[in-house]
């Protein structure tokens, strides 16, 4: 079970993950978002720093520039999209790094398969996400995840979506081929951007 723990604002924190062998930190470059990292992560820290986990940038709707800019200055391992990027932007890039493809899913969603398909050879990974309103970033709320257990999908994806400590249970019974791990934010954190850690080693042994 892999485990992605979203939001981190400082570099303490990510050596923090890389101690618990978490596998992937997400760091923000989303201007709105209260986790926004630029200012408050050392670039130059974070991409020498010999880390064992895997460095996310999410980003939504960016510019190609922008996403090269990141991926040069905080040695970005997998970038991560949460607009409305076509196939053509996601596998370009894929070219270059590992693309996480993220599919907001409501009830008005009633095929993945069908969601997913022009992605299918655009990018290495896909995340599904509770759609709320017009947000693009983590909602903190949960989508049914049945949807996921009658679709096919073929590609190796991360539940996310208001996941926390109570949903260790569920996320143990949720069976499906390709589920290749979760992702978390904000019911780990003690404030935006600051993780609390005693509750990601419960995750982390929880899940084992």
């Amino acid at each position: 079970m892999n485990i992605k723990v979203c939001g981190i604002t400082t570099a303490k924190q990510v050596q923090q993950l890389d101690g618990l062998d978490i596998d992937y930190a997400g760091f923000i470059f989303v201007p709105t978002s209260p986790r926004y990292v630029e200012g408050k992560l050392d670039k130059k820290q974070i991409k020498t720093a010999d880390f064992d986990l895997k460095k996310v940038g999410v980003f939504v709707n960016p510019s190609y520039s922008d996403i090269l800019d990141a991926i040069e200055d905080y040695g970005l391992d997998v970038v991560q999209l949460h607009g409305e990027e076509t196939p053509e932007f996601c596998s370009d890039l894929n070219e270059d790094i590992e693309v996480i493809k993220v599919f907001h899913i409501d009830e008005t969603v009633k095929s993945i398969d069908k969601l997913v398909a022009p992605y299918d050879n655009a990018c290495d990974y896909y995340l599904f996400d509770t759609k709320t309103s017009d947000a693009k970033g983590g909602t903190g709320k949960q989508f049914d995840w049945s949807i996921l257990e009658k679709s096919k999908i073929e590609k190796p994806f991360f539940l996310s979506g208001g996941i926390g400590l109570e949903d260790i249970a569920a996320i143990k019974k949720f069976k499906h081929p390709d589920f290749f791990g979760v992702d978390v934010n904000s019911k780990f954190e003690t404030e935006p951007g600051v993780k609390d850690m005693a509750k990601v080693l419960q995750l982390k042994v929880g899940l084992k």
